[in-house]
């Protein structure tokens, strides 16, 4: 859909309220017999210079005599109209091409928020010109979504034949809004029930006919608070995407909001737009003011694009006279409990492997990944680790959503999209597979009824297999097609430790401009957005006693033309970490800031300065903000407008340098594994990572080795080319990597055999803590609570019973010192979900913690910290200054020692000096 200019509503008739044959008009008429015989005389070639030279003319006669000329305005639109016949109706294949921004009229009963006629109606027919010539995002739908929205939503018969200035109403439903919103219970538990749960690809919402429907709260859509609206003129939103093989045929807000009672109703209303046109506008009656209320509004589908923003627009003025643009009394809160609900219809897509990752995973579509992988009835240790492969690249592509991989064995979904491995000797039953003739890929649709795609990673044998998925991982192969032999695919480089794309290298310094896309480093205005730099480190870094993480940052900034309390405001997350002033021109050539902060022509200037984030607040994963925090200037009342032209920039050559840090980490850490996949992702492949199945591994099983490497992708940002899948017995060849072990207690042999190791003991339908004991304690007291040790409680737990529970447990692998065990364990009776929604969601992700941690539904509990072991390196200086600032004792003692040692030095060296006199 093309946006395109349309003047004509700009210069709508204007005429009514002209009052013909008065005085003020005679200047007119000379002017409009000209203007007649000129259209009489000229041919359709000189109508457009007619109508130019008639506006200046009507300008003239304004300005002489004070009145509006009927005829000269009159030519003036004729000559448009017939210079512009192709702007009223659309050509064929133009399905929206050029309609009207959509004209939401005021209900009735809402008189206080509309314009009357007459003297009004010229500044309302050009802010309605305005809304239409806006350029939108929402122009560039492709020909399919166009073809489709056609077919569901047509066009109204009149626009083919429309006369131009004549506006019509492209929504009718969103014209009907009532003059009252709804009010909202104060109890306030309808409104937040399930918003916090984001559903699944599987899940699709409500099945309509010939599509779905699904809802999403704007918390759903990024908006983790409610959206503030502040001053005369402010808007926030939020952005939402459908995804390409989808289209939108319907649209409703569900909007909850509330407004200050300070706002006059005749000036101050809500804006409802949908990628910047106008989708309607709210009014604000002083009744429901300060009140929580709630409104259904129907939204234009021929808007909604792939990418999107819904955004609320509020306009509010407290006096009639002079106001104050930044009063506290301009306020509005959109809830961010408020959904958008929406009906979608699919598109045909032909099988293509060029597509790839859709459709099996779209990012456009917000929602967490589900995707079953299907197996033979008994799959290899060679398949699982090629379906290892490409969960973990399908879960570097969901990144923060999360992805869950449901195993199937034999037996593909009822419906929707799928993976199936399989070699010529080993391949589920009930899918037809193509002729296997080395390692391949392909793209099928499924058989009817069944709906979906399956991506098919084919191999002769299980060696071809995981080559065809290493090469769907990596992308070093082109494909295209519905089916591709992979007929090279160069081995993987080996990894270096912590060289993970998505962790910041420790080897030098990183700029700003590698961690973020162009045009995030930069904002404006007097209320702009955070900029937002994302963090991914190594866990196990070693910033003891240190300034903290070096940070040197370089920043442009508007300056302020007196000194006021304008500042640059930097975070961590939401912990405040420094405050920078932004100074003001220096009104003094003597002053030595003039020749200091120079200005550049724009007005901004330059900056530098050294800043230091405290270490505590570099985790795993963590945000660096930058808010650019403008005093507005108080003008005085009615001393004119304030100019919104403030502008803040970080510098993308700005760096942050952990290369002076070592890698020294107190294990067994929880945090680190939930957090970062730590200490498997030390190496992004995987390669020294040996997971530990069962001998007779079932579906649950399966599918949580599946999440659990699709979240290793997700953290280093690469594939598990390397991972290493075994059986309990046949631990030998593993003693040298780092373990993963999963199963039951009944299932899992490894847990008894190594009883004596852990934290965690099971005895059939019991688990056991052991309590404390005396060498624990010494042990303890020797790495002491701080210099990297956690310091997460432990319990005097004895007995739990086995029912209902998960655990999550950590210790020194008993075949290798240095070398770490992370064992999931699903207790007998125990769903795999409790466990898998611990590792996928964010609020419980942060409650694993220390040695061991129990899972009871939604309820975590740290049990043990385990016996500590170190992995990583400091330097022997270090080291000993460390292990001494733990225990001063110990340096009391050493010191004590050191002393009696120079004493009986000093002691021989003198008696033999001594005995060496007496003998001269």
């Amino acid at each position: 859909m093309r946006n395109m200019r349309r003047d004509n509503d700009a210069r709508s008739d204007s005429s009514g309220s002209t009052r013909h044959g008065s005085p003020d008009s005679a200047p007119c008429g000379s002017i409009a017999s000209w203007m007649s015989g000129m259209q009489a005389r000229a041919g359709r070639g000189l109508l457009r210079v007619a109508g130019a030279l008639s506006a200046w003319l009507t300008a003239i006669a304004l300005l002489g005599g004070g009145g509006v000329c009927p005829a000269a305005h009159a030519a003036t639109t004729a000559a448009q109209t017939d210079a512009k016949p192709s702007a009223v109706a659309p050509r064929n294949g133009e399905v929206g091409a050029r309609q009207e921004a959509p004209v939401t009229a005021m209900p009735s009963g809402a008189a206080d928020g509309s314009t009357s006629a007459g003297s009004k109606s010229h500044s309302s027919t050009s802010s309605t010109a305005q809304s239409a010539g806006r350029s939108s995002a929402a122009a560039s739908v492709n020909a399919a979504s166009a073809a489709a929205v056609a077919a569901t939503a047509p066009l109204p018969p009149g626009d083919a034949g429309a006369q131009a200035g004549a506006a019509h109403v492209l929504n009718a439903a969103a014209a009907a809004l009532p003059a009252l919103a709804d009010p909202v219970a104060s109890s306030f538990a309808a409104v937040h029930a399930g918003r916090n749960t984001m559903a699944t690809t599987a899940d699709n919402g409500s099945l309509t006919a010939g599509g779905r429907r699904q809802v999403f709260t704007f918390e759903q859509l990024g908006a983790l608070d409610p959206l503030q609206l502040r001053g005369v003129d402010s808007q926030n939103g939020v952005p939402f995407s459908v995804r390409a093989d989808e289209v939108v045929t319907a649209a409703t807000l569900h909007l909850i909001y509330s407004y200050s009672p300070s706002l006059l109703t005749n000036l101050s209303h809500l804006k409802v737009l949908v990628n910047g046109e106008v989708a309607a506008t709210l009014p604000m009656p002083r009744e429901q003011a300060g009140m929580l209320v709630a409104r259904d509004i129907p939204l234009e589908p021929r808007l909604i694009t792939e990418f999107n923003n819904l955004n609320v627009q509020l306009i509010a003025h407290d006096t009639q006279g002079c106001e104050d643009p930044a009063s506290s009394a301009l306020w509005a809160t959109v809830s961010n409990a408020s959904a958008l609900d929406l009906t979608f219809s699919p598109l045909a897509t032909k099988p293509d492997l060029g597509l790839l990752p859709l459709p099996f995973f779209d990012r456009r579509d917000i929602r967490r990944l589900e995707l079953p992988f299907v197996f033979s009835a008994k799959p290899n240790a060679e398949t699982l680790e090629a379906a290892g492969i490409v969960a973990s690249w399908f879960g570097s592509l969901a990144r923060y959503r999360g992805a869950l991989f449901p195993a199937q064995l034999d037996t593909p979904p009822a419906s929707g999209n799928a993976v199936v491995f399989a070699t010529s000797d080993d391949h589920p039953a009930g899918i037809t597979l193509p002729t296997i003739e080395g390692p391949m890929l392909a793209v099928v649709d499924r058989e009817a009824p069944a709906r979906g795609k399956l991506l098919l990673v084919l191999g002769r044998d299980s060696r071809e297999l995981k080559t065809a998925a290493t090469a769907l991982a990596l992308g070093e192969t082109a494909l295209a097609g519905a089916v591709q032999t992979i007929t090279h695919v160069d081995a993987p480089r080996p990894r270096e430790p912590y060289d993970a794309p998505a962790w910041l290298p420790t080897d030098r310094a990183v700029s700003f401009g590698e961690l973020t896309q162009p045009g995030e480093l930069s904002v404006s205005g007097y209320n702009p957005d955070v900029i937002r730099v994302n963090l991914r480190v190594a866990p196990d870094l070693f910033t003891w006693r240190s300034k903290g993480i070096p940070v040197d940052l370089r920043y442009r900034f508007t300056a302020r033309p007196a000194p006021d309390r304008s500042t640059l405001n930097i975070n961590v997350d939401n912990t405040f970490v420094q405050s920078l002033r932004i100074p003001a021109v220096p009104s003094s050539m003597l002053d030595l800031g003039r020749w200091l902060n120079r200005l550049l022509p724009d007005h901004t200037a330059q900056a530098q300065r050294m800043i230091y984030i405290p270490p505590h607040l570099l985790t795993s994963q963590a945000q660096l903000r930058f808010h650019f925090y403008y005093d507005m200037p108080k003008t005085g009342e009615c001393q004119g407008q304030l100019i919104d032209n403030v502008r803040g920039e970080i510098d993308p050559d700005s760096t942050i340098d952990l290369s002076s840090f070592p890698h020294f980490m107190a294990l067994p850490n929880l945090a680190a594994f939930a957090n970062s996949g730590f200490p498997f992702t030390r190496l992004a492949d995987l390669s020294e990572t040996a997971v530990i199945l069962p001998a007779q591994p079932g579906p649950a099983d399966l599918s949580l080795y599946l999440m659990v490497m699709g979240r290793m992708g997700a953290s280093t940002g690469y594939p598990v080319t390397g991972v290493t899948v075994g059986a309990p017995n046949d631990m030998s060849r593993h003693a040298d990597k780092d373990l993963l072990i999963l199963g039951a207690p009944g299932q899992q042999p490894l847990l008894t055999t190594w009883e004596q190791s852990m934290p965690f003991s099971s005895d059939k339908d019991a688990r056991r803590w052991p309590l404390s004991n005396a060498s624990f304690r010494l042990t303890n007291w020797w790495y002491g609570n701080r210099g990297g040790v956690r310091t997460a409680g432990r319990a005097d737990l004895s007995l739990v019973n086995a029912s209902g529970d998960a655990i999550l447990t950590g210790f020194e692998s008993p075949l290798r010192r240095g070398r770490s065990v992370v064992a999931l364990i699903a207790a007998p009776g125990q769903s795999d979900a409790d466990l898998m929604s611990a590792l996928l969601d964010p609020d419980l992700v942060s409650q694993i913690q220390g040695g061991l941690t129990v899972v009871r539904g939604r309820t975590l509990e740290v049990v043990s910290n385990g016996d500590v072991y170190y992995v990583g390196r400091l330097s022997p200086i270090q080291y000993l200054r460390w292990a001494l600032s733990e225990h001063p004792l110990l340096l009391l003692i050493g010191g004590v020692i050191a002393a009696l040692i120079f004493a009986a030095l000093f002691y021989r060296l003198l008696r033999a000096i001594a005995a060496r006199r007496l003998l001269d």
